[in-house]
């Protein structure tokens, strides 16, 4: 199905959208993030959707509502103490393990934590980048080892989101190091905005697609700081339309508890075609 302009499109935001419904805000109930998520995926805008991700104790509820196959990506908060049940749970599920999703814990070393994560054999790991000043080690680990980085890019308090120079300086680094990465939390629209019901900075997905793009081809700081502060839609659009679509190798997706709404805002946008709002989940 071509989701695109011209075809580059499809590329460009193919599995972009990880599936987090159950995940705060959203925090939709297993028995219906499941089948909601086989239904995204059926849609016309299926091709757009990742995996679906679960935290690691929910694993033990999937077995009732899981029974087509289904990707999944499982975030392990309590650090890779947590993989080897995950592991051997999944093995019992109709279940393909796209990724580990896994947070430094604060007593933790950084060497400690990757050797934690052989446990997690060949699945592969996103490393849940620490704001803190272990950050240059955990990217430089992680472009020794093969394993991706994850940010967190917001939360339900504004200090939890990074302001343009912190997260242009970490895509940077990971750029540079050849670590590519996802991002969870805060990316609620396409566009940089100012969340009106709480005032927080919001950062925009399309905003750090770009600065992605820019960093790989061999931008400073200073200009990924001025593309994630962009707020004019029109103009992030036609960027985003120029974008190379290698620049996913380095930004592999992002979380969201709606799929329904980037979707409706890459159409809006006119990245994406009306006709890929067919099907989906209904209220």
């Amino acid at each position: 199905m071509d989701l695109g302009r011209a075809g580059a499109e499809v590329s460009v935001f193919a599995g972009f959208l990880d599936d987090a419904a159950v995940f705060p805000p959203g925090l939709k109930p297993l028995p219906r993030a499941v089948p909601d998520h086989a239904a995204h995926l059926a849609s016309g805008y299926g091709e757009l959707v990742g995996p679906l991700v679960l935290a690691a104790p929910a694993l033990a509820e999937l077995g009732a509502v899981a029974a087509e196959p289904l990707d999944l990506s499982v975030t392990a908060p309590g650090g890779p103490a947590q993989l080897p049940d995950a592991l051997g749970r999944a093995a019992d599920l109709p279940v393909r393990l796209a990724g580990f999703e896994v947070a430094v814990p604060a007593e933790s070393s950084v060497p400690e934590f990757f050797r934690a994560l052989e446990a997690a054999g060949d699945v592969p790991v996103f490393v849940e980048v620490p704001r803190d000043s272990r950050r240059a080690e955990v990217i430089a680990t992680c472009a020794k080892t093969g394993h991706a980085a994850k940010f967190r890019t917001g939360g339900v308090k504004a200090e939890l989101y990074p302001d343009e120079a912190e997260l242009a300086a970490a895509v940077h680094a990971v750029v540079r190091a050849g670590v590519p990465f996802k991002a969870t939390a805060g990316l609620h629209h396409a566009v940089r905005n100012t969340d009106p019901s709480t005032g927080f900075e919001q950062h925009g997905f399309l905003n750090l697609l770009l600065a992605t793009a820019a960093a790989r081809s061999g931008a400073g700081e200073d200009e990924l700081v001025a593309l994630l502060a962009e707020r004019d839609g029109a103009r992030v659009a036609e960027l985003v339309s120029e974008v190379d679509p290698a620049a996913r190798e380095s930004f592999r997706s992002f979380g969201t508890c709606s799929i329904d709404e980037p979707v409706a805002e890459l159409v809006d946008l006119g990245l994406v075609p009306a006709s890929a709002l067919g099907g989906g989940v209904t209220a």
